[in-house]
């Protein structure tokens, strides 16, 4: 057989995947689907992921064989706009928990309307927040609250303010005519719809401008609070929460500041009264509902060196600055919702993707794994971060290399030979497995893959759904770079295993490959 030039490459890129394939590279065009799979290594289950720009959430095993899809909503997407608000997640009564945007009928700024799906594609609950100063976005769970011993749907939502409240925020007016804006929160609701806690960032600042507001201060010494005037002050959603997670035995939450590369964890239980609503939120703006811990950029609160470049712009050092726009912050735990986090490696440690867009130096995406406590989980003591100190980077290649000092609270991460093994711009996420090992979704190129604690990859598999054409959306046997960030990216993915309660009494029969099950390979994008 006659080979031209691009197909050897190609051919031999294959052989080096699937021989070789203990790390990821970057190529110009290869397979999509099943890159790898080491059975003896790998953690065996079913994967779930909803693409961006796809029609489906899909659930697949370890072959990368479908065995469930659920369809999106149909009619609320418009072309060249995804109907799906960021991912699904499958609960352990079978049900999918998922959120949708109806941009179709309400417009690109629509809040998600969370939803819970039978296995037969049924909407069982619904919940759409319609207070028009709400915005819901990005991530949602299903949590354990320990207080009311039931289960209640939380979610970050951006709550609208005027010009006039930001001011009284905190906000720093000086050259800008409007500073009305969206600061992030977070919002609780029980099963029948009721909003029963709320918090938002904006009634937790500290500044040094203006002596006149009662939240004048020493950002320093105020590092339960936020400072709106960190660097070029704040604008649009302030924060821009791309993620949290709820801690049951601490009564705890955590949400991702994304904007300043940082995560704050808040005391839900002491800011909360059962069959209160209205003392609950107010609790929650008050001071106890100040940060009790926050951990990646003590820069932005007066607290540690931050990034600077250095030697004319030749080089550059990261100061105590950690991670770089980060996604997916989570405690490590076993169950999806409960009060139990299980026996996981690391069980209780946070667990975050860095990104690593915003770093001066050498540009690269890690997995982070840390243990913020001063003796047991359960006891919910934090060491500050300053205060638990760093030790000087180590690795080659420039990996690292620009870090002025890692934290020590720091105890596993990974970070790749090759900086453009799994890099992501923006979304992805991680999940610790039952046997130690690590999923990781990097999300910006649909690639998702498994990694053991030494970081050796032992499954590998890139979606195969791509952006739409006329309305259409593709499924590609073949990607190529010129698909770009966006072409068939996913938020985050989730393992289940094989008797996971959610999948208890349901078929999963592989039905075929995506790409086998729906063929409507469209034209590729070019550059």
């Amino acid at each position: 057989m006659f080979l031209t030039r691009s197909t050897y490459v190609f051919t031999i890129t294959l052989v080096l995947a699937t021989t070789f394939g203990v790390r990821a590279f970057e190529v110009f065009q290869g397979p999509t689907e099943l890159i790898q799979y080491d059975p003896a290594k790998a953690f065996a289950g079913y994967t779930i992921f909803s693409p961006f720009r796809g029609q489906n959430t899909y659930l697949i095993d370890m072959q990368g064989e479908v065995v469930h899809y659920w369809p999106y909503p149909e009619g609320w997407s418009i072309p060249g706009s995804e109907s799906i608000e960021k991912h699904a997640r499958l609960l352990e009564d079978g049900t999918l928990l998922r959120g949708v945007v109806n941009k179709a009928g309400r417009g690109g700024m629509s809040g998600a309307i969370y939803q819970l799906v039978a296995w037969d594609g049924e909407v069982v609950w619904e919940h759409d927040d319609e207070r028009p100063e709400f915005t819901p976005h990005h991530d949602f769970r299903m949590i354990w609250n320990p207080e009311l011993e039931q289960q209640t749907l939380m979610y970050t939502a951006t709550m609208e303010i005027t010009h006039e409240q930001a001011i009284a925020a905190g906000v720093d007016p000086a050259g800008r005519d409007d500073i009305a804006s969206r600061p992030d929160g977070l919002v609780e609701v029980d099963m029948d719809g009721n909003v029963i806690w709320q918090w938002n960032i904006s009634d937790h600042t500290v500044q040094d401008i203006n002596s006149d507001l009662a939240n004048f201060g020493v950002i320093s010494e105020s590092p339960g609070k936020f400072d709106p005037n960190f660097g070029n002050g704040v604008g649009g959603d302030w924060i821009h929460a791309n993620g949290f997670d709820f801690n049951s035995v601490l009564d705890h939450v955590v949400i991702n500041n994304s904007a300043d590369s940082e995560f704050y964890v808040i005391d839900h239980g002491a800011t909360f009264v059962p069959g209160d609503s209205e003392e609950s939120i107010a609790l929650a703006a008050s001071d106890a509902g100040d940060f009790i811990f926050r951990w990646g950029n003590p820069c932005v609160y007066d607290s540690g060196d931050c990034p600077s470049a250095t030697d004319e712009g030749q080089s550059s050092t990261d100061g105590h600055q950690q991670v770089f726009f980060s996604h997916d912050i989570q405690w490590i735990r076993e169950r999806e919702v409960g009060p139990y986090l299980g026996e996981l490696r690391g069980s209780g440690n946070f667990l975050i993707f860095d990104n690593g867009a915003r770093r001066l130096g050498p540009t690269f995406s890690s997995v982070i794994e840390l243990n913020p406590y001063a003796g047991p989980m359960e006891d919910g003591n934090y060491i500050l971060e300053a205060d638990a100190g760093y030790v000087a980077p180590t690795g080659g290649m420039g990996m690292g290399a620009a870090a002025a000092t890692i934290s020590k609270q720091i105890v596993w991460s990974y970070r790749p030979t090759l900086p453009n093994s799994f890099y992501s711009s923006y979304i992805s996420g991680v999940q610790r497995l039952p046997n130690g090992n690590t999923l990781v979704c990097s999300g910006a190129h649909g690639h998702l893959f498994e990694i053991t604690t030494d970081g050796e990859i032992v499954w590998e598999y890139i979606s195969p759904v791509g952006d739409r054409t006329r309305d259409e959306y593709g499924i590609y046997t073949t990607m190529t770079a010129d698909a770009g960030r966006a072409f068939n990216s996913i938020f985050k993915c989730a393992r289940y295993a094989p008797d996971y309660p959610g999948l208890a009494g349901k078929d999963l029969t592989p039905m075929g490959q995506i790409t086998e099950l729906f063929t409507n390979e469209v034209a590729r994008p070019t550059p």
